[in-house]
């Protein structure tokens, strides 16, 4: 039931599915599926197979929310044959609570009390509308609780509000007419005028609903949180109150009059304000879900940017009056050395700091600097650019978003419990420039400054993307298994926490792994533990050439079933591209292994232990330019793409703020997704359209440049 339903709104074959569905049943991980299981999934991607799974849950919740709606409902003694089929039969959770809205336990409402005063006969012979007298229609019903007429035909009309605003007609034509045409609206707060200014794009804004983008909703929406915008989200009332009537009111007599006045109080005051509670909450997840995708791009691109590798590195964090702490690491990134030198203002003193940055390099044999890109970054590369070392020493600026974050962190005080943090945050720029991604996910991703709104999104669900970008490029790029941090293991398909920790433990105590078979001597790493991780770990002059490719160990017997009919070894096969030519692969597929496998293993043979990220290199901003004072209007600059967002994308001039290219600026052509144009870390030359001083803005266009 589950994978036809998921077929159906994914456009997928249903076998493919159900095939997933069960591997995941089965604990396997999404990289694992997507990488060693693509007969069963008829190569279903990353993203495919996360879908499902999420779709999967979604039918699950809903299914425990049918159940809880139909034992409440029986409990009451109201579960009648045709009820009962009809909640059965509900395909999305709207029109099951629609169909529960009429038994719903309800705290005290004024159509409850009305019943209480025994006035429900009444409100039942005004809504049938076939008698006018409603003076003789109310008199039996007055009491010392119900003293008058009108007070009675008040308490009717609130019980019929209630009636229509459970009414399933009503609730759908409502939802109808807000899908079709609702406008959200946003208005400044009185007197927030001043306080509010950076939202005055929005004080006196409206735009159907269904074309507003994810990052103008999500701002608005914090704008109303902080107490400076209203937001409304409404149809055209008139004419969804005039469906309604035809509905509803019989035509024109005083009991009809009646129910035309119960109608507008329950859109007023019930049906409107709960289906605009819905729009809201739908709006607000589809922008969640835009942001979060943007996020979860932008964090990919970043978690896969070019390592520079096993080299000796200088890192420096820049500051200005407390100095630039430099740490000297060796090429597996232990630290070594660390000082402080001023080169900048107010110490200024230059020749000192590069007299101690000479001295660092020559003793450590540093191979290249890493200089964060915060504060005291162009002037800090000025003063690197102006030496002569001697010999090639690389300089780099690295984004440094998220150091001081790891500093303070309780990975930071593990690594380096004697060390203050600014010597922590200065190590984690070195490192970052050896391999970003063994240093990035030791960070909190929304701390890493690639994304738009990210605190303002469901924080489950960006965890929950989040993780799993980490985790994908964890298992895309593989992991040296005799050098990675417990972090980094502790993302790899299959392990965790605790299994990391006992790798680590177990490298510590019995000396660096010679075969992946080895890690079945780790505690607790049992056998779905290394179906799951050891396709993903590798092993540098290993005991078995096929350690350090991404060959599964179960496709080891298939590898070197090919050597052998072709009377050679398996590392004649991946250095003999001639010999690879003349393997059959149909020769090779049998139940278990077909032909996707056959022709990644392949690949594999063609480049072991390659990284798929290729290499950093240095990049040079334009000199002349340190502040945003230095601009000017029409200056073409060299510069790096560092966010990308719906509306556009951040570019790195070399200066404090980095310059935005809005989508209309992007290419001479429409671009609906920034993403198609540019992507993290490009580099592009930019032309400077508009500089705003006074809010230290910069408008940058890439067209025709």
């Amino acid at each position: 039931m589950n994978a036809q339903l998921i077929a159906q709104r994914l456009n997928l074959p249903i076998k493919k599915i159900e095939n997933t569905l069960s591997l995941l049943a089965e604990g396997a991980t999404i990289p694992f599926i997507a990488r060693y299981r693509k007969e069963a999934t008829g190569s279903l991607d990353e993203v495919d197979i996360a879908e499902i799974q999420r779709e999967n849950r979604s039918i699950e919740e809903m299914e425990k929310r049918r159940e809880s709606i139909l034992h409440s409902i029986e409990e009451q003694g109201k579960l009648s044959e045709e009820l009962r089929r009809r909640i059965e039969n509900a395909v999305d959770l709207n029109e099951l609570e629609d169909l529960y809205l009429p038994y719903k336990r309800k705290r005290k409402t004024r159509a409850s009390v009305a019943r209480e005063k025994g006035l429900e006969p009444l409100a039942q012979a005004i809504f049938a509308q076939n008698n006018d007298r409603l003076e003789s229609l109310a008199a039996p019903f007055l009491n010392d609780q119900v003293p008058d007429v009108e007070e009675a035909l008040q308490g009717a009309r609130d019980i019929i509000a209630e009636w229509i605003n459970e009414d399933e007609r009503a609730r759908q034509s409502t939802r109808s007419a807000f899908h079709r045409e609702a406008v959200i609206y946003s208005k400044v707060a009185k007197g927030k005028e001043t306080e509010g200014d950076k939202y005055r794009d929005y004080f006196d804004w409206s735009e159907p609903l269904k074309k507003c983008p994810s990052h103008r909703l999500l701002a608005m929406r914090r704008g109303e949180e902080e107490g400076i915008l209203r937001l409304i989200i409404k149809p055209d009332e008139e004419v969804l109150l005039g469906r309604l009537e035809r509905h509803f009111v019989k035509g024109s007599g005083p009991a009809a009059q009646q129910v035309k006045s119960a109608l507008t109080d329950s859109y007023d005051r019930l049906l409107a304000p709960s289906i605009e509670t819905e729009f809201r909450q739908s709006s607000k997840e589809r922008a969640d879900k835009e942001a979060i995708e943007v996020f979860a791009v932008n964090l990919r691109q970043l978690l896969l940017a070019a390592p520079l590798g096993e080299r000796r590195i200088m890192g420096i964090d820049p500051g200005f009056r407390t100095g630039c702490k430099v740490v000297c690491l060796d090429a597996s990134g232990n630290l070594l050395h660390n000082d402080t030198v001023y080169p900048h203002p107010p110490q200024s003193d230059v020749w000192m700091a590069k007299n101690i940055l000479q001295s660092l390099i020559d003793r450590f044999e540093t191979e290249a600097i890493a200089v964060g890109n915060g504060t005291a970054g162009r002037e800090t590369m000025d003063v690197l650019m102006s030496m002569d070392f001697g010999r090639p020493v690389q300089i780099f600026m690295v984004n440094e978003a998220g150091a001081s974050i790891y500093s303070a962190s309780e990975a930071g005080r593990e690594e380096f419990p004697t060390q203050d943090i600014t010597v922590r945050g200065a190590v984690s720029i070195g490192r970052r420039l050896m391999d970003p991604l063994a240093e990035l996910v030791k960070i909190d991703p929304k701390s890493i400054g690639v994304g738009q709104y990210q605190h303002d999104v469901s924080q489950p669900l960006l965890k929950e993307m989040l993780d799993q970008v980490v985790e994908s490029c964890v298992n895309s790029v593989g992991i040296q298994l005799n050098t990675a941090s417990k972090h980094l293991l502790t993302h790899v398909s299959g392990l965790g926490p605790v299994l990391a920790q006992n790798i680590v433990e177990y490298r510590r105590e019995n000396g660096p792994f010679r075969s992946r078979k080895e890690l079945r001597k780790v505690p607790r790493l049992g056998d779905k533990a290394f179906e799951q991780c050891a396709g993903f770990l590798r092993i540098r002059e290993g005991e078995h050439l096929l350690d350090n490719t991404a060959v599964h160990p179960e496709s080891y017997p298939v590898v070197e079933r090919m050597a052998k009919d072709l009377h050679c070894t398996v590392d004649a096969l991946a250095q003999q591209p001639e010999l690879r030519q003349k393997i059959d692969l149909q020769k090779y597929v049998s139940d278990k292994v077909g032909l996707p496998t056959l022709q990644d293993i392949l690949k594999e043979l063609a480049k072991p232990g390659l990284d798929p990220r290729g290499q950093a290199r240095a990049f040079e901003f334009d000199r002349s330019i340190k502040s945003i004072d230095d601009l000017r209007i029409g200056m073409v600059l060299p510069g790096i793409v560092n966010n990308i967002t719906n509306f556009g994308a951040f570019v790195d001039i070399g200066i404090k703020n980095s310059g935005l290219v809005h989508v209309s600026q992007l290419a001479n052509r429409f671009v609906k997704n920034p993403a198609e144009v540019v992507s993290l870390h490009q580099e592009v030359m930019a032309k400077v359209i508009d500089i705003d001083l006074a809010r230290g803005r910069v408008q940058l266009s890439l067209k025709e440049v």
